[in-house]
């Protein structure tokens, strides 16, 4: 078992640095800022997933010609992704092009100047993004559900934005939102391998450490709590979308390690789930049927999903039910419990054998609980788990008073069409 155990180190101007050693030709290096879509303000909403479209389209240094080729142009990458919590820059790279690597995220994640041609260009593009997911309803339930979750918070609002945010955007909106978030205190670098600490902090201090700090806060209020929904609307086009769930414990939650073999055991990335040995292996209804949670720092929420023929929505509603409360009504006996936890370990050692999303995990884990437990602590915590906490987490999480439900049905248009067909 590889028992990862990364450094904190910090910068001159106190910017954290997670490092990682790994004995590879390949490194990676990322910069996670503290400024998705829930730090958007009331005229915001979809700038944080603006911006990092916007961030590669040239800088007081480049254009954006030259920001998209410099990494390219020796072989390694360039990308970013935008969350509910997060912003993330992140480059892969041979080792050997430590210094283009660094310099370049530097510049872009602190001198992008957002060329008003290029942001006339990329509202187009972002615009297109939200007209292709509009147009999957198997995708868009994920956002509608958690919209409704979270309605009258930020965390509700698709990060996307709509088209009528998107088309409000100006320059100056992408500059007050870097200078509002993008400071030290507010960011982390993370970095995966082989290449010394010290040639690493003296080469990030160069191109990171002369940014000064800022006395801002970030801190949101939690979002209330609204109460359990049961919505039906006619979205799809071939086959009806199911989602069932609520809310479940936050990133600060001591009780999350419980939640998260909860839902593995539930409906997890394994064909041997209960979600999959009952509905889809059992009884055919269903090609996807999965169950997930997503943990953020104050709350969080799981799901059920299931994409199924309309002939067979209602048994398969109420077969995720039956399976919620099974866990309400029995306890697992031990050698159950055995094996699930040993199966979750597992798909942790699985989950850190990818040194792009360690990278990433390192730097979000940093910034927002200030500590990176490591893989022989995070078993440990899974071996402390009883099988009464899973019986009393179940109860608490998955009693029908306390579960939301999205559905998608079959237009009527669509069944009249298959008929005359």
């Amino acid at each position: 078992m590889r028992n990862v155990e990364p450094s904190v180190y910090l910068l001159d101007n106190g910017m954290r640095v997670v490092y990682l050693h790994d004995p590879s030709l390949v490194a990676h290096l990322g910069v996670t800022v503290l400024a998705g879509s829930r730090f958007e303000r009331e005229n915001e909403v979809g700038l944080a997933h603006f911006l990092e479209h916007c961030i590669f389209k040239g800088t007081t240094n480049r254009r954006a010609f030259h920001v998209l080729s410099r990494l390219d142009s020796v072989g390694g990458e360039l990308n970013a992704y935008t969350t509910k919590e997060e912003i993330a820059i992140y480059a892969s790279f041979t080792k050997e092009h430590l210094s283009r690597s660094s310099e370049l995220l530097a510049d872009i994640t602190f001198h992008s100047n957002f060329p008003e041609k290029e942001i006339q260009k990329e509202k187009a593009v972002v615009i297109d993004e939200i007209n292709s997911y509009l147009d999957s309803p198997g995708d868009k339930i994920f956002d509608d559900f958690e919209a409704l979750l979270f309605d009258g918070s930020p965390l509700g609002n698709n990060i996307l934005g709509t088209m009528e945010s998107v088309q409000s955007f100006t320059r100056d909106d992408l500059l007050k939102y870097v200078d509002r978030l993008f400071y030290p205190e507010n960011m982390v670098l993370s970095f995966v391998g082989d290449i010394p600490p010290k040639r690493l902090l003296n080469r990030l201090n160069r191109d990171f450490g002369h940014v000064s700090n800022k006395s801002r806060s970030t801190v949101t209020d939690p979002p209330k709590l609204n109460q359990p929904f049961k919505i039906e609307a006619a979205e799809a086009n071939y086959q009806a979308h199911i989602m069932l769930g609520g809310y479940a414990p936050g990133y600060d939650d001591p009780k999350r390690r419980v939640f998260t073999l909860l839902v593995n055991i539930l409906g997890g990335p394994a064909l041997n789930s209960r979600l999959v040995l009952s509905i889809r292996e059992k009884y055919g209804y269903s090609y996807n049927i999965e169950a997930s949670y997503t943990a953020y720092k104050d709350v969080g929420y799981w799901f059920v999903y299931a994409g199924t023929d309309p002939r067979y929505k209602k048994k398969i509603i109420q077969l995720i039910k039956k399976e919620l409360r099974h866990f309400i009504k029995k306890e697992l006996s031990p050698t159950q419990l055995k094996k699930v936890k040993e199966q979750l370990k597992g798909h942790l050692a699985l989950g850190m054998d990818n040194n792009v999303g360690l990278m990433l995990n390192f730097g979000k884990s940093l910034l927002v609980f200030d500590r990176i437990d490591t893989l022989v602590e995070i078993h440990d915590q899974i071996d402390q788990i009883s099988a009464n906490d899973i019986r009393v987490m179940a109860a608490e999480y998955f009693a029908d008073e306390h579960c939301s439900m999205l559905c998608f049905d079959v237009k009527k248009e669509q069944y009249l069409s298959e008929a005359v067909n």
